[in-house]
């Protein structure tokens, strides 16, 4: 099965050299993202990632926390390009459900991501909220449920299941952590798999033989002994 992969960043320069890669089929971003990016204006800058960013899809996430203002923010991200899902946040700060503004939103046709999704109770909730003829993502934070010692995979069978009979809403694997999540997500049937460009790299380098791997270990075990002029 074919999974797609979508870059997790909002640095200009990174998504410029990535949005020329076949590799690579989408972006994501989010606040944290943006700022650690450098942005100082918030549209400006969404903007000019879009200059370069004009075909692949690319999520710019909402930060308003009451209903009122994140569909005003939702309807204005939305209007900047035809490629953009629109992020949402599956409940604001204070663990409210933000199912009306997905409903809504999802009702006039605007293409969205739910995001920060860690159980499949969640899944449910966002699902019937979704218009089903309108394109939506589901993001589940696979990395940060097993930094916490949760495994995510039963949450993800679970939602796969419920949505894959609608071509319009795709399960997305989030918080990647390492390489093997790639497979890991191919394997259960995720739509797409986001994750920054280190992991990226390493997915490109798949195929590497066993022998080869420890040939590489060894040597750059021997280089650095040497660099540091041990010795016993």
């Amino acid at each position: 099965m074919k999974i797609k992969i979508f870059c997790d960043i909002a640095d200009y320069k990174i998504i410029k050299f990535y949005n020329k890669r076949n590799i690579v089929n989408g972006f994501t971003t989010n606040p944290s993202l943006m700022r650690l990016a450098g942005a100082k204006n918030y549209k400006a800058y969404c903007n000019k990632i879009l200059k370069i960013c004009k075909k692949k899809p690319i999520s710019f996430e909402v930060f308003a926390d009451d209903t009122l203002n994140m569909l005003n923010q939702a309807h204005k991200i939305n209007s900047w390009g035809k490629n953009i899902y629109v992020k949402i946040p599956v409940v604001n700060s204070k663990g409210a459900f933000m199912g009306s503004v997905i409903n809504k939103l999802s009702n006039e046709g605007i293409n969205l991501n739910i995001t920060a999704v860690y159980t499949y109770e969640q899944t449910k909730k966002i699902f019937k909220c979704l218009n089903k003829k309108s394109k939506s993502i589901i993001s589940i934070f696979a990395g940060r449920m097993a930094d916490k010692g949760k495994d995510p995979v039963p949450i993800f069978k679970k939602s796969i299941s419920l949505t894959k009979k609608y071509n319009n809403i795709q399960i997305l694997w989030a918080s990647t952590r390492e390489a093997y999540n790639y497979t890991q997500a191919k394997q259960l049937g995720c739509d797409i798999i986001t994750m920054p460009p280190k992991i990226i790299e390493k997915i490109e380098k798949f195929g590497s033989s066993s022998k080869k791997l420890t040939l590489v270990t060894v040597k750059n075990f021997l280089k650095d002994s040497k660099k540091s002029g041990y010795k016993i």
